[in-house]
């Protein structure tokens, strides 16, 4: 069975209310990252935030993670009174490979149609 109805609601206010918290974050590697996604285990209880890391080596990547791990607090609170919701998903924030996977195969693909 798949998501209910308000899990795939919260997924997506949280996938427009993440966005414009992360813009108004001090740190400019932050407030330049986009929200790809955002995933909600089945209840609702936590959220998994995939963010775009074009621009971002892999250094930057690990610094950005760490400083979003330390602002989730006041992302989450922000998101909350967003919301209005009584309780907001645990967040956790990770890059998105997706794109980089479409690529190497859109790569191979082509290198096949070649031959």
């Amino acid at each position: 069975m798949g998501k209910s109805i308000k899990v795939q609601r919260k997924e997506s206010l949280l996938k427009e209310i993440i966005p414009e918290v992360l813009s108004q974050m001090g740190d400019g590697r932050i407030r330049g990252l986009s929200v790809v996604d955002v995933v909600c285990s089945r209840d609702g209880s936590d959220a998994k935030v995939y963010l775009e890391k074009s621009y971002l080596n892999d250094s930057e990547q690990k610094t950005a993670l760490k400083k979003l791990k330390q602002a989730r607090g006041y992302i989450q609170s922000q998101a909350l009174k967003a919301t209005g919701w009584y309780k907001v998903p645990n967040l956790t924030f990770t890059f998105d490979d997706m794109l980089e996977h479409e690529n190497k195969m859109e790569e191979l693909f082509d290198k096949i149609k070649k031959k």
